[in-house]
């Protein structure tokens, strides 16, 4: 019996595809979207090295009071103003966007047009 592949199989397959062309460089690392049912993470990967630059999610202390359910787009979009101000800080100006092998919509959206609000171009 074949077993009928779910929704996060199918993302994981997307993003293994998408992973084969995006890498992150140290001029240019890659912005990785993750997203749970609850909350929405977020890291600046260097590929070269395998190490992360800075990372944000809805869990860090600096949103706990400013968003009262961290499942929904408003709290995407506070992550993604925290990760553009963060990296600005470490001097990250330009990211490569990953999405991760979800759909270019809702929270995902909502995020990368904050970061891009706040200053990181890709």
């Amino acid at each position: 019996m074949i077993k009928k592949p779910n929704r996060n199989d199918i993302r994981l397959r997307k993003h293994v595809r998408v992973r084969k062309k995006v890498a992150g460089t140290q001029e240019r690392p890659r912005m990785n979207v993750f997203r749970s049912l609850k909350n929405i993470y977020v890291q600046i990967i260097d590929d070269s090295t395998g190490n992360t630059l800075v990372s944000a999610s809805t869990l860090d202390a600096a949103l706990k009071g400013k968003v009262a359910n961290s499942g929904n787009k408003e709290a995407a979009k506070e992550v993604g103003k925290l990760i553009a101000t963060k990296a600005i800080e470490k001097g990250i100006k330009q990211v490569v966007f990953d999405r991760g092998g979800y759909i270019y919509h809702g929270r995902v959206k909502e995020l990368a047009d904050a970061a891009r609000e706040a200053g990181l171009d890709f």
